[in-house]
């Protein structure tokens, strides 16, 4: 039988392996501008992280400044060939109503991806479990996402392409019922335009490996 194995190497081991991890893990990072906030009322800015720590992906995005006591919609947004997303500026309004919208937003930032809800590794747009913003008009999102489960729905959804994160930007939506938009501004399929219409992005970026 061999010698009992001391609490000194067990601690040193577990640390080593908490080392490990901590070393494999990859960052990305997005600061989020106001979009449409000429428009609406409020003008969204907020910070978002995006860690790649073993099996999950670690997301935490803080918002203020959103329109206050409404749920808002939140994904990152791209192109399926994984060409690099950039995100939307005032001048991509092509039809001159004044707004950005959700279909505008696509020359440049490419399509609706993975959502930012209960269950991000569905990537089921159409829910109703994103953030609520409090009567203070901020919300926090945190979320451990298997990213083999995310995996697999995303090439399942975009015939083997890779999530390719710092081609990526991230999208926050949403403003009041009663904002009394033109129906010049455009959604996507039934949902209605309060709902998708854009207030701020940012772009994904790598920061550590």
């Amino acid at each position: 039988m061999g010698a009992p194995i001391s609490a000194t190497l067990i601690g040193a081991a577990f640390v080593l392996t908490c080392a490990a991890a901590t070393a494999q893990a990859q960052t990305y990072r997005a600061h989020l501008t106001a979009l449409n906030s000429g428009k609406i009322g409020s003008a969204a800015e907020g910070d978002a992280t995006l860690r790649i720590v073993g099996d999950h992906l670690e997301v935490r995005i803080k918002m203020r400044g959103v329109p206050a006591n409404i749920e808002h919609w939140e994904h990152f947004h791209g192109f399926p060939d994984a060409r690099n997303a950039t995100c939307a500026a005032a001048r991509d309004d092509t039809n001159k109503d004044g707004f950005v919208d959700l279909i505008e937003t696509e020359p440049m930032s490419g399509t609706t991806m993975v959502p930012f809800n209960d269950r991000p590794e569905d990537m089921q747009i159409p829910t109703h479990t994103y953030p609520h913003a409090s009567g203070a008009g901020d919300f926090e999102y945190v979320k451990s996402v298997p990213l083999a489960q995310l995996a697999a729905t995303f090439d399942r959804t975009y015939k083997g392409r890779h999530i390719d994160l710092e081609k990526r930007v991230l999208y926050v939506h949403g403003v009041e019922s009663n904002s009394g938009l033109p129906t010049s501004v455009a959604s996507l399929g039934p949902v209605p335009s309060h709902v998708t219409l854009p207030i701020a992005c940012g772009k994904i970026e790598k920061v550590s490996k």
